[in-house]
């Protein structure tokens, strides 16, 4: 099958130019303006909570949000780093430095590269619901216990990765709880909460970083009060453009770091498509999923050279795009050259934001993340969702988000096959066939309620797939008849489909019932299931003229049989 990769790959940008017109550039304009500067202290913010420098938050929302915009399949997508990797990212710094996070970047974009040229864009949304909010959830609950120490202003040593540790510190530290730091990180809180009531289009998080920036520099000039940590305290931003780095990839490197770069793809590519779905339910345009994948995946290729961390499609800002007027990827240019303008002219003011600032920003952050509504509802489902959920959120938070997906799934594949299998029925018939239900041709015989059937024949109905786990289904059944008949008619006209296993255990029952002298008929194959049984053994064993296209024409095929039978005695 000839795959053409290329028609995977339509940038929304280029077909919105088609129609652009002055109108559209001014809404796009003051749009990308607003995003520009909301998405500033959330840059700086993610990237200090990610264990890198915060200018690498910053220089990822420039060129990450810029390739994302020309090359992405949404209208309205901002792309930048975001909270749900703050995690994966932490750990991986932890681990393995920031090369290490440079190289499981590159191979994650790659990754998803890839996946939008093999067209799984649609794939990615099949994720089960509960995996999904048990890890954002779990991810929140982690980036709040990041910011206790920031919040409290805490005296601590260096704080381990490990979430239970980590508390563990925080209680023996809490008798450091510094006052002033702590009013600065509530009203922090207090302003994002309050800023909706006033205004819709800029965010409280803004506010918040300048009503408290400028409080605390006032504060700390005219009365004195000098114990509140800021950016500057901590870390120095340079006011200029990063130089691009060498990424020493190996195979020693790929192998040790794949697990984390899929992690990092998969959260990518779920992230983003959600982000663009929920934009077209609000715009009413629809995104090109596979577009998108490829623009995250280049996004994530080039950002890591020029020192960035990973990224993807972030709801808050796009959100924030839509909410102001941006309704073509020029927005999200806009949004990018307004952050580069920021940091080349005005990056040395950013030092004097709080950290309890940030910490505050973080905590509403984790809190709109939680979905602790969602979750709640949730764990009051069937305990197969349960189960997914708790295990997914407990491994995110006490583990860390690669073995938390792993798990999620496997957790979830198991859920579905229980489900699918117990959705299967087999009945079993002697003497005559109830057709109250009967939706097969009827060509040869005139409808009655029920058929009768000869002595020497029995029916067993598969309704439902035919895999694996019916195997064990049909031979219980079977066990069950003690009554010995000569002809076993199975009728498969509700067997949607039929995998290997399960191709592989029919062709066992056919031999089993060879020597037993039992000739099998099936009945009502379609299409699909019967190309399957074509490519296998079962038409030689029990010969093509005892494969029916209904259960009439089978059991005429079973008199036929039954006839030849009794003049061969």
């Amino acid at each position: 099958m000839r795959i053409n990769f290329l028609s995977s790959f339509e940038p929304t940008l280029f077909q919105t130019l088609k129609t652009y017109n002055r109108e559209k550039f001014v809404a796009d304009l003051m749009s990308g303006l607003i995003v520009g500067v909301v998405a500033l202290p959330l840059a700086i913010a993610f990237g200090i909570a990610s264990g890198v420098t915060p200018e690498k938050g910053i220089y990822t929302a420039i060129i990450a949000g810029f390739i994302i915009s020309f090359l992405g399949g949404s209208t309205v997508q901002i792309g930048g780093p975001t909270g749900a990797f703050i995690v994966i990212v932490y750990g991986i710094v932890e681990q393995y430095g920031v090369q290490g996070l440079a190289i499981a970047t590159v191979m994650a974009g790659l990754m998803l590269v890839f996946m939008g040229f093999m067209k799984l864009g649609s794939i990615i949304k099949f994720v089960p619901y509960p995996i999904i909010v048990g890890f954002t959830s779990g991810i929140a609950l982690t980036i709040f216990s990041t910011q206790i120490k920031d919040f409290f202003g805490l005296t601590t040593p260096k704080l381990p990765s490990g979430f239970i540790e980590k508390w563990i510190i925080y209680f023996q530290s809490f008798n450091s709880v510094n006052l002033w730091v702590t009013l600065i990180a509530i009203i922090s809180v207090a302003i994002i909460i309050i800023t909706p009531k006033f205004s819709r289009k800029i965010p409280g998080s803004l506010i918040s970083i300048i009503a408290v920036t400028i409080g605390v520099y006032f504060l700390n000039k005219y009365t004195g009060i000098n114990g509140i940590e800021t950016i500057g305290d901590r870390y120095i931003i340079q006011s200029q453009l990063p130089d691009i780095k060498q990424i020493p990839l190996s195979l020693e490197s790929i192998r040790i770091l794949f697990p984390s770069a899929f992690t990092i793809a998969i959260l990518c590519a779920i992230e983003s498509l959600l982000s663009a779905t929920v934009a077209d339910g609000v715009t009413g345009a629809k995104h090109n999923s596979n577009s998108e994948l490829i623009a995250q995946g280049v996004a994530n290729i080039i950002t890591p050279f020029f020192g960035g961390i990973p990224a993807t499609g972030a709801i808050a800002r796009t959100m924030t795009n839509i909410n102001n007027g941006g309704r073509t990827p020029v927005a999200g240019i806009i949004h990018a050259i307004v952050l580069l303008l920021i940091v080349l002219f005005l990056g040395d003011l950013t030092r004097h934001i709080p950290m309890a600032c940030l910490a505050g920003i973080l905590v509403v952050v984790a809190y709109n993340m939680s979905e602790w509504r969602t979750f709640v509802s949730l764990v009051k489902q069937s305990a197969a969702t349960r189960a997914i959920l708790l295990t997914t959120f407990s491994l995110t938070v006490i583990f860390d988000l690669t073995v938390a997906i792993a798990v999620g799934l496997v957790l979830a594949i198991f859920a579905f096959l229980k489900r699918v299998n117990e959705s299967t029925e087999i009945s079993h018939s002697t003497g005559h066939l109830d057709l109250s239900d009967e939706s097969e041709i009827q060509s040869t015989v005139k409808d009655d309620e029920y058929l009768q059937l000869p002595e020497s024949v029995e029916v067993y109905e598969i309704s439902g797939p035919f895999f694996f786990g019916v195997a064990n289904k049909f031979d219980e059944k079977m066990r069950l008849s003690r009554i010995h008949h000569d002809i076993r008619i199975i009728r498969m006209r509700k067997v949607p489909f039929i995998d290997s296993t399960g191709l592989n255990n029919l062709e066992m029952l056919c031999r089993n019932s060879i020597k037993e002298k039992i000739q099998v008929i099936l009945s009502g194959v379609n299409s699909e299931v019967r190309e399957k049984i074509e490519r296998s053994e079962i038409p030689h064993l029990i010969g093509e003229e005892n494969i029916c296209s209904n259960i009439h024409l089978a059991i005429e095929r079973a008199k036929e049989i039954e006839a030849s039978t009794k003049l061969k005695i």
